[in-house]
């Protein structure tokens, strides 16, 4: 039945494309099997409940292949029918061609790649922060998993978040990296051949090396994964692009345009499905969903057992954990900000963080730091320590010379849902670096703060 599954969502992804006469067909046929195996036996979701705070997130870093994720939530009983799938990319539709986490069980909002890894890297470090300062039973037991491709892999700001990832032995990320050395222009050895295992393992990386289309490996892939205690996990997986596709298969034709109506019969006519039926899903493929999501609904249940116990039980800390979750600021949050404002002239980056002192004391989620200039950016938040590998009790993030990651992981940590209100600061000048991720910031409506000081000629002064 796995394979079955496995094949009606490449078929389902081919369909959708097709008929939109639009959109990526390769990376959903390609990774279809990858996911299958995740979706159906290992990760925790509750489509009732999208926003399950002990649920597993799962984010495509590459957007393009939406078709993918928009197959997986209809078949796992997310809101997202198959009316949805048949108005894949159309105006004012449910499934525009790159995900929106407005949507139903769409964690982020991906499409510039890279960004996706950077933003689970984020969430990964604030499901670490949630877990050590509420409960680890509560908010320690899921994981991160996301789904990257080539082009991530050469995108930088994959790179700036995935050795920020492995310095800080962020073990709930999981990344699956689809390795069909397809891209737009071709084959990636015209302008790829790094050693991507070697190169994630320098980082502190778990590696492993997989058949992306053996559901026994990948099943044994991801519980390795999970095991990794210390280090986020890499899982190279290789697959083929538009796997199943006579004339396509492992071909750049297949990344970027649909396959064609004879292409799709050859297609379907080889892994068994009717040839002239359009979004076809065969008896028992919602059977397999069903299956998984009737087990996660017992955990679901057990989890807010458990929870309600928490509550009950810690009622000082629950309480905490409800103003920091609902953002719940004083009444008069201004009025103190500026009763504890100095009066004197100085520069506004000393206003800044005098006011970031206050905003700490008074907001229990406001936390972040510098990409390498806190001194300067005046952000560093003076009676709190810094996140580190071991401890990740403080408020101060060290982001290193990396401001694009940095503003990518910020959003993943807004994203994470525990109630953080994460900052990032670093001069005018290199607000340019991470100018994508600003976008990202506002596209998602999500709230992160900036601290950008000095001045775009006179790097050096106030």
């Amino acid at each position: 039945m796995l394979k079955k599954t496995a094949d009606t969502i490449r078929l389902l992804a081919a369909d959708m494309v097709q008929k939109a006469n639009s959109g990526h067909p390769g990376l959903p046929m390609g990774m279809a099997d990858c996911a299958t195996v995740l979706w159906t036996q290992y990760l925790k979701y509750n489509p009732k409940d999208p926003d399950w705070a002990g649920r597993d997130r799962f984010v495509l870093s590459g957007g393009h292949g939406s078709a993918l994720l928009y197959s997986l939530l209809h078949l796992a009983g997310y809101d997202m029918s198959l009316d949805d799938l048949k108005n894949f990319r159309q105006w004012d539709s449910r499934t525009p061609g790159h995900p929106e986490c407005e949507i139903p069980g769409v964690e982020t909002t991906t499409g510039p790649l890279g960004q996706g890894i950077a933003n689970a890297a984020g969430m990964a470090l604030a499901a670490k922060i949630s877990s050590d300062k509420w409960n680890p039973e509560l908010f320690g037991n899921h994981y991160v998993y996301c789904f990257c491709g080539d082009g991530d892999m050469m995108e930088g700001v994959s790179h700036e978040a995935s050795s920020l990832a492995g310095h800080l032995g962020l073990n709930k990320l999981i990344c699956f990296y689809d390795s069909n050395s397809i891209t737009i222009d071709g084959k990636t050895d015209i302008t790829f051949s790094d050693d991507v295992a070697l190169r994630f393992k320098a980082y502190g990386w778990h590696i492993q090396k997989i058949d992306g289309h053996d559901h026994d490996a990948i099943s044994v892939a991801i519980e390795q994964a999970q095991n990794a205690t210390d280090k986020p996990s890499l899982i190279i997986a290789k697959t083929h692009i538009a796997y199943g596709s006579p004339n396509k298969q492992d071909t750049s034709a297949a990344h970027g345009a649909p396959l064609g109506e004879d292409e799709i019969r050859l297609i379907k006519k080889h892994f068994g499905f009717p040839e002239d039926e359009q979004f076809y899903i065969p008896e028992g493929v919602r059977g397999l969903f069903k299956k998984h999501a009737d087990s996660t609904l017992i955990e679901y249940k057990n989890w807010k057992a458990k929870f309600e116990n928490w509550k009950n039980e810690s009622a000082d800390i629950y309480e905490q954990y409800q103003v920091q979750v609902n953002k719940i600021l004083p009444v008069d949050l201004k009025d103190k900000v500026l009763k504890n404002l100095t009066g004197k002239p100085g520069a506004t980056r000393g206003h800044s963080g005098n006011i970031i002192q206050i905003m700490a004391k008074l907001v229990p989620g406001f936390i972040g730091g510098s990409a390498d200039l806190a001194g300067s950016d005046k952000t560093t938040i003076k009676d709190q320590t810094a996140i580190a590998k071991n401890d990740v009790s403080g408020r101060n993030i060290h982001f290193g010379i990396r401001e694009f990651g940095m503003g990518a992981i910020l959003n993943g940590m807004a994203l994470y849902g525990s109630g953080l209100i994460p900052y990032g600061g670093t001069f005018l000048v290199f607000s340019d670096y991470m100018r994508s991720a600003i976008r990202m910031s506002a596209l998602m409506q999500q709230q992160v703060i900036y601290v950008f000081t000095h001045d775009s000629t006179f790097v050096g002064e106030d």
